[in-house]
């Protein structure tokens, strides 16, 4: 069972990893709309990489239980120390990706916040922001 639960684990990495490289190439377009769409998508992932990973938890669990002697190490066959090798280079590079993405999400939002600015400044009263511009402006400007 607990090859099982690893191989379906780091499927849902690797899926993970596709819809982050996609969302980059997305943003990269402004295709923000596809952003959204996969986040579902994404959701559905981590929630089920998460019972996995519960799963894969009280698998090792069982076996370390069973023989209190040995080391987890001594308790895995060759094809899941492959496995969990596996899975911890997968999310190694899902968190790169992740990063990548994050870049490229903080520098969008810069971009529009300072837009936004310098089309509706605001002048700073102490801890509170007040609008110099009145509502009429967006009116005007549409």
């Amino acid at each position: 069972m607990l090859t099982h639960y690893l191989k379906q684990a780091i499927s849902d990495i690797k899926n993970l990893i596709d819809l982050t490289i996609e969302d980059i190439k997305s943003i990269k377009k402004a295709e923000h709309k596809k952003l959204g769409e996969t986040l579902k998508l994404k959701e559905e992932l981590i929630l089920s990489f998460e019972n996995k990973k519960k799963l894969i938890d009280h698998q090792l669990l069982k076996r370390v239980e069973k023989d209190k002697t040995k080391e987890l190490e001594e308790l895995l066959d060759d094809e899941d120390k492959e496995l969990l090798s596996q899975l911890q280079k997968k999310l190694s590079e899902l968190k790169d990706k992740n990063r990548e993405f994050a870049r490229f999400v903080v520098s969008v939002g810069e971009f529009y916040n300072s837009l936004l600015d310098k089309l509706f400044p605001f002048e700073a009263d102490g801890y509170n922001k007040t609008n110099t511009r009145t509502a009429s402006i967006i009116e005007e400007m549409a």
